[in-house]
């Protein structure tokens, strides 16, 4: 355990097998996280029930897996920590369904807090609620795993009724791989707002308008829509792994100094005060709960905007001058090779 920092972080001897060694955990879904999770407590030698809607697609690839699979409302009774990884729309008539399992000391957890922060869910007084995060999709948490190295993640309670939920959730997080690499202590609400935030003003939002704006101005500019893609969007990986790796110096210093200066110079004139702005005026909105609002009005609305919004993106020239340039190279094979595993990330049962 370190606490150099502001907050805490836990290591696999920070973590005591026994809080869950006697005890059966219930995954609920098998998709992106819930095969992981389940897959790695399994062979960590906790017993784990999965639970899955009967005709669900994923129950042949749990039992081949050779997990035990039951409903949810008798996963859930069968369990003393009952982790729900089904999508965040899909959590509150999940949980409706096996509210009345939960005994009194069992812990309902979750993997990421959007549906507690929110008061999608209002959990019962006599549970533990805790959360195990994974800062990575599921199949990169299980290909870790079985590479014996670890996932980053993210440890927060809630509700602590027993008085020991964080040890256990410490367990659980040593179980699935995550104490190998670090778990960071943080609470609900500062996993939900940051997660939120992230993703829409920079990893997701932000990174993915840039990259457009980029490639549409090189194409108006004349320039050949494949010079465009790789300048804006295919040498962004490369960019991403140096400060992956070492930071945002780890990349200044690997780049030619004639890039270095053109980036440090011109930077802040794209990403500007107004930009700042923008970010700030979103990351109100989450911690308020206008975005929460509006996406949960978003799904009780059939997703009318969403699948525009997704039918848009698609349709982006860019996503075809890259899908036709990525067939030419060789890491076009590594490519799909590895797409199985991603195929996964949105399809939590």
């Amino acid at each position: 355990m370190t606490e150099e920092f502001t907050t805490t972080v836990y290591y696999d001897e920070d973590a005591n097998s026994a809080a869950i060694e006697d005890e059966t955990v219930a995954v609920l879904g098998y998709g992106s996280q819930g095969h992981a999770h389940a897959r790695n407590l399994y062979e960590s030698g906790v017993d784990v029930v999965v639970g899955l809607r009967e005709g669900s697609p994923s129950r042949e690839a749990a039992e081949d897996a050779g997990l035990n699979v039951a409903t949810p409302d008798d996963a859930a009774a069968a369990a003393d920590v009952v982790s729900v990884l089904v999508p965040d729309t899909v959590q509150p008539a999940v949980f409706e369904a096996i509210e009345d399992e939960l005994d009194e000391g069992d812990t309902l957890q979750f993997a990421h807090g959007f549906n507690i922060h929110y008061n999608q869910i209002e959990p019962p007084e006599h549970v533990d609620v805790t959360m195990v995060a994974p800062k990575s999709p599921g199949h990169l948490v299980r290909r870790n795993y079985e590479q014996n190295q670890g996932t980053p993640g993210l440890v927060a309670v809630y509700q602590d009724v027993s008085g020991e939920a964080k040890e256990e959730a410490l367990a659980y997080a040593e179980g699935i791989g995550c104490t190998r690499a670090g778990v960071i202590e943080t609470t609900f609400r500062e996993e939900v707002e940051t997660d939120l935030f992230g993703e829409q003003a920079v990893l997701c939002g932000g990174v993915t308008s840039l990259v457009k704006h980029g490639y549409e101005t090189l194409v108006d500019a004349g320039y050949s829509p494949e010079m465009a893609y790789f300048e804006c969007l295919n040498e962004l990986k490369l960019i991403v792994d140096l400060m992956y790796e070492g930071g945002l110096g780890e990349m200044w210093d690997s780049v030619s100094d004639t890039a270095e200066y053109g980036g440090l110079v011109k930077g802040d004139d794209i990403v500007d005060d107004h930009a700042r702005e923008k970010m700030e005026e979103t990351l109100e909105e989450v911690q308020t709960g206008e975005f929460a609002r509006e996406w949960i009005a978003e799904n009780q609305a059939g997703r009318p905007s969403y699948t525009q919004l997704r039918r848009a993106e698609k349709d982006h020239e860019i996503e075809d001058v890259g899908a036709r340039l990525r067939d030419l190279f060789a890491w076009a094979e590594e490519e799909s090779e590895s797409e199985s595993g991603r195929e996964q990330v949105k399809a939590d049962d």
